[in-house]
């Protein structure tokens, strides 16, 4: 069983290293698209993925371009407030991926406009703001999860 988030240019350590954490206790992969915000050594990082980075299936890109050449068998699902579809209409599948566009910023508008018709949301209030990186990674994540039935989880 495979499941991938990618981050594309993430810009808080903090973020991507509670990400590695998710990554690690639900044996997903992370993938991370440069430029990153920060160094892969980064002391942040590293505390907030504490001692689950050898658990971590890590794969570095130059460009999201690289992350769909390397896995052309993936399905891939992107994550934005641009959309209306929510994350729980769409049924995941071995394979999936969860992108994520960087904290400040989202997926670029391009990138979206070409993968339309798998665009995920989450619903929350419309303030101007949302949620955490990491907190939408995480609810995206089990929500493939539970459609899986938890694959190699107790």
């Amino acid at each position: 069983m495979s499941l991938n988030i990618v981050l594309v240019e993430p810009e808080i350590p903090y973020n991507t290293g509670a990400i590695a954490r998710t990554c690690a206790l639900t044996e997903s992969s992370l993938h991370l698209v440069r430029p990153l915000g920060f160094s892969i050594d980064d002391k942040h990082l590293k505390r907030a993925g504490l001692d689950y980075w050898p658990l971590v299936d890590i794969h570095i890109y130059n460009s999201f371009e690289e992350v769909l050449e390397k896995n052309p068998l993936g399905t891939f699902y992107f994550a934005t407030t641009k959309t209306n579809k929510n994350y729980n209409e769409f049924e995941y599948k071995d394979n999936s991926y969860f992108v994520f566009g960087k904290e400040t910023r989202g997926l670029p508008e391009d990138l979206l406009a070409k993968h339309k018709e798998t665009t995920i949301r989450i619903p929350m209030k419309d303030i101007g703001r949302s949620l955490n990186l990491a907190n939408s990674a995480n609810i995206i994540i089990y929500e493939a999860l539970s459609q899986l039935d938890f694959p190699n989880l107790k």
